[in-house]
């Protein structure tokens, strides 16, 4: 007999299955509180992870003692062998205890026929054995099976009962019936999608529920956090949010599904596996012709179709379809949906057929589909049509209403779906004939849709593209009007993203293409986006000038976009000249008129310039709630991803994580379950490093390899990202690679806004700077050479920003002053540390001081935190312990309540203590989450990682990073201190191991 499993065996963490694994084993029996069933009957789809449950099921049995034997039944349609599964469960009997087997078949003889060698060919050929009848062959297993239980619990496993013989499922029957005092329980599983109407196993698993011993468990689909938890599990390096929750959403719950298509992704594919469509469309094989074709022609609808739809397209007769339908959803290919329609069991068994069709077939099932819904007799929507009509290869059709349906979806705040269907008329028009066909279309109008359609939907640099594609395909000829509106609409973009256009002679090429009169919206909009290119490049008269002109011409024509655009511009030039109150009334003003004008875009640039007016003048607290206010604004209207409304999301992350309120920031920038554009993952990602970073989590660093690639295309993602990966990398002892990381971002920065400096480089510096210090103290003196010299040319470029910034007139607020004075303390400490050209102790002290009071008056609590400590361990270091006491205890409760990590490891360099009285009144226990105080009770029992996850049913990895966040929180250095600390706050009332 061929070689079969052993048995289900549990291969990583299991996920998602802690309730129904509780319930299995309380019904097995395998908690001694529990009284067994005679019986369990655990049904669920195909993949959707019963061998997984039952794996985890036979390891608890097995850790406690019991026996378990396991047997399967296998696809052999016609010729499956009698009792297969029984004889596996004793063949494993046999090759692990055979003296044991061999008492087993004495006492029982008939069980004898059932061991595999006495089923070979070659056994048979010595002539048939005693014949066996079926009564003393059941009382022989059953006697058997009841004493093996003797000896300890027994646990008999017997999987995939959909494919049990006519016999197995009678002995099955008689097992069931049997009550016994004795230990010994059945487990069987069986595909529940497998059971049509007509299935064997229906009628026997009727009669078994029945049984008072049987209980059922059904195992349902994953929920969506679940298999979001599974993806991570299955690929450990990070992917995109967008496409996990695409992973998410085609595998709808099913584990074997998502381990299929996380492997697709890792090999960079969207389309389905081979082996899993192979494995779907075995579905497809029991059925008959005409249910297959009305099941093919379903699957060119989508998911669902409508009944009428579906009679209209496979044209079988109204009798032949309902019988084919009813087989459909009988053997659950289908399901009934609402009043009239029926959906695929599985979206990817839509998909799976499909893309079985052959060529010739799909055309003609979308022409049928395509040519229903354009006599609108029947109910459906552009973007249907659209579709059908593209590939039934009916171009004039997929043309028009294509463009309908992106406007029906800019109209109800669908800027990504909108954005494709521009696009794909877009590509139809290309062809010379094509457009010819499709009538009038004017084909610079729809790309101006399409761009505008792509930056709502966060692509700015998509928009760049398809409107530059326009201006490069615009016929010398061309009316000047569409010529200005395409270079008004690419100034338009390109100031949404780090451009090096020159923006201004854009917006200049189309004023003088526009003229002044008569008076005309495309004039105005031109205005307005010349004076918001002057203001981008720091000529702020003319500015003024066009942004005026914009305005008076925008209320003549009742243009409220226009309107809302040049006030916003003028308001940003009123703080520019210092008259920040007034610039906040205006702006404040702006948005209450665009929000009651409906013109979403406005108002969102108008609540991003408040946010960043508040933040700029150090008023935390308003700087948060506006921000936060444009980012559900952006949401509410459909455009959570659009300009000014994900910018507004990133620094309404930055400034909580500024306040100190971290968690409340990894919340703001936390995109799961959402689809964000690659681009708005990186910005909210690079946020979400400042957080990692402050608490040691050096696993962070695994993300640049995704947000790498934006350093050249986004500035802020490289600022964003640079600030902390500094931090990581000089916290674990390598200023090498912290230089390499600032260096790269500057220079990715000033190239990208062309630029010789830029404001953000004096924090960049200042971290380097600290890093640089920390490396000193730990360095000979030929590495202290090197430290101070690169610290001299950090300080010098510091000076180059500053010159940078006087030329062009700019005031700097309380966090540019902060970090100024962070710059100078920073540098005064690594050259006291190197010895070149040291300061006295009181430029020392004098330059920490104005460091804490920077910060202080900013409100950076981290910063705050650091530079008091740094302030403490100079005044310590220089005879002044007493002054430094109170700037320790600020920084140790700082850096306690935020689990900063990296804060901790420097007091306790400092030898203070991070725990005990003073620490324990900054942080209750009720901060540690429910979770965290049973990985916690664990670690005091001395479970490693790997034991926990097993006893959690989580990952090692999440296991690890409870553990990290437990002792950050508690203030311990290791897993040891962490349970002493516990125990002596009375978080646990175990005696530890």
């Amino acid at each position: 007999m061929q070689d079969m499993p052993a048995g289900p065996v549990a291969n990583g963490p299991l996920v998602g299955r802690s309730e129904e694994l509780a319930r299995l084993v309380g019904l097995v029996g395998v908690e001694p509180s529990n009284a067994p069933k005679t019986a369990v009957l655990l049904s669920g789809d195909a993949g959707v992870g019963k061998t997984r449950l039952l794996a985890e099921l036979r390891t608890r049995a097995q850790d406690r003692g019991w026996r378990v034997l396991v047997g399967h039944c296998l696809d052999f349609g016609d010729s499956a062998l009698a009792y297969l599964p029984f004889s596996e469960a004793f063949g494993r009997l046999v090759t692990e205890t055979p003296e044991l087997a061999a008492s087993l078949v004495e006492a029982s003889p008939a069980v004898a026929s059932l061991m595999p060698g006495r089923r070979l060919l070659s056994e048979l050929d010595h002539g048939p054995g005693p014949r066996i009848g079926r009564a003393d062959l059941f009382e022989g297993v059953g006697a058997a099976l009841r004493e093996l239980s003797r000896a300890a619990p027994l646990l008999l496993i017997i999987e995939d009962v959909h494919w049990a013989d006519q016999s197995t499922r009678e002995l099955l029957s008689f097992l069931f019936t049997r009550q016994s005092a004795d230990f010994l329980t059945i487990v069987a599983s069986y595909r529940s999608d497998d059971m049509h109407r007509r299935h064997p196993l229906r009628a026997a698993a009727a009669e078994w529920f029945r049984l008072p011993g049987v209980s059922r468990v059904q195992l349902q689909p994953l929920a969506d956090a679940d298999v979001r938890a599974l993806v991570r599990v299955l690929h450990p390096t990070p992917l995109l949010e967008a496409n996990v929750r695409q992973i998410v959403a085609r595998a709808e719950g099913n584990a074997f599904f998502t381990e299929e298509l996380v492997a697709a992704a890792g090999l960079g594919g969207r389309a389905l596996p081979t082996d899993l469509a192979d494995l779907l469309l075995l579905r497809l094989d029991q059925l008959d012709d005409s249910t297959r074709l009305a099941v093919r022609a379903a699957s060119v609808a989508g998911r669902q179709v409508s009944h009428d739809l579906l009679t209209h397209v496979v044209g079988i007769g109204d009798d032949s379809l309902e019988r084919a339908l009813r087989a459909a959803v009988e053997h659950n290919a289908l399901v009934a949906v609402g009043a009239d329609g029926y959906a695929f069991r599985h979206a990817l068994l839509a998909e799976a057929v499909y893309d079985d069709l052959l060529p010739g077939e799909r055309v003609r099932l979308h022409a049928a589909y395509a040519e229903a819904l354009a006599k609108h007799d029947l109910d459906g929507t552009a973007a249907e049509l659209a579709r059908h009509a593209r590939l039934a290869h009916d171009l004039p059709t997929a043309i028009a209403a294509s463009i309908q349906a992106g406007d029906e979806a800019m109209a109800v705040a669908g800027p990504d779906e909108a954005a494709r269907h521009y696009e794909t008329a877009l590509a139809l028009l290309a062809d010379a004939d094509t457009l010819l066909a499709a009538g009038p279309v004017d084909v610079v109008d729809l790309a101006i849709k399409a761009s505008t359609a792509a930056a709502a939907a966060g692509q700015p640099f998509r928009a760049v593209a398809l409107v530059k594609e326009a201006l490069d395909g615009l016929a010398t000829d061309a009316p000047a009007s569409q010529r200005a509106a395409l270079l008004a609409a690419r100034a338009a973009v390109e100031m949404l993203s780090d451009s090096s256009v020159d923006i201004l002679a854009l917006t200049a090429e189309a004023l003088q293409l526009t003229p002044q009169t008569p008076p005309s919206a495309l004039r105005a909009q031109v205005l307005s986006a010349h004076a918001r290119a002057s203001l981008d490049r720091n000529r702020d008269d003319e500015a003024v000038r066009w942004a005026t002109d914009a305005l008076h011409l925008g209320r003549q024509l009742d243009l409220p976009d226009v309107i809302a655009d040049a006030a916003t511009t003028l308001a940003r030039l009123q703080d520019r000249s210092g008259d920040s109150d007034s610039s906040r009334r205006a702006l404040e003003q702006t948005v209450a008129e665009a929000r009651t004008a409906g013109e979403v875009a406005a108002e969102l640039r108008g609540l991003f310039n408040l946010g960043s007016l508040h933040y700029e003048a150090g008023r935390l607290t308003e700087a948060l709630s506006v921000y936060e206010s444009a980012a559900g604004r952006a949401r509410e209207a459909g455009r959570p991803w659009a300009p000014y409304g994900i910018d507004a999301r990133a620094l309404a992350g930055v400034v909580a994580y500024v306040a100190g309120d971290w968690d409340h920031a990894s919340r703001i920038i936390d995109v799961a379950g959402e689809s964000p554009p690659a681009m708005a993952e990186a910005v909210l990602t690079s946020v979400g490093l400042s957080v990692a970073a402050g608490r040691g989590r050096h696993d962070a660093l695994d993300l640049l390899p995704n947000l790498r690639p934006w350093w050249d295309r986004d500035g802020l993602v490289a600022i964003f990202t640079g600030g902390p990966t500094i931090d990581l990398h000089g916290d674990r002892g390598d200023p090498t690679s912290a230089i390499e990381v600032h260096d790269r971002v500057v220079s990715a920065v000033c190239r990208l806004w062309q630029v010789p400096a830029f404001e953000a480089q004096i924090r960049l510096s200042g971290l380097l700077l600290g890093q640089l210090g920390t490396a000193a103290g730990r360095s000979g003196g030929a590495e202290r050479t090197t430290l101070a010299s690169r610290g001299e040319r950090l300080v010098a470029a510091v000076s180059e920003v500053l010159e940078h910034s006087r030329l062009r007139g700019r005031r700097r607020g309380p966090e540019g002053k902060a970090w100024l004075a962070r710059v100078s303390a920073e540098h005064a400490r690594l050259r006291w540390l190197t010895g070149s050209d040291p300061p006295d102790e009181d430029e020392l002290v004098t330059a920490w001081l104005s460091a804490v009071a920077g910060f202080e008056a900013f409100g950076h609590v981290h910063e705050l935190a650091r530079s008091r400590l740094r302030l403490a361990g100079i005044l310590r270091a220089v005879g002044r312990p007493a002054e430094a006491a109170e700037h320790l205890r600020e920084a140790r409760s700082v850096a306690v309540q935020l689990g900063a990590e990296p804060l901790l490891t420097e007091l306790r360099g400092l030898g203070v203590a991070t725990s005990g009285p003073a620490a324990a009144e900054s942080r209750r226990s009720d901060q540690l989450t429910p979770r965290e105080h049973e990985v916690l009770l664990l670690v005091a029992q001395g479970r490693s990682n790997s034991d926990i996850a097993r006893h959690l049913y989580i990952s090692a990895k999440t296991v690890s990073v409870h553990v990290s966040n437990i002792m950050a929180k508690l203030g311990a250095a290791s897993r040891t201190e962490a349970a002493a600390l516990a125990r002596r706050r009375g978080l646990l009332t175990d005696p530890g191991p």
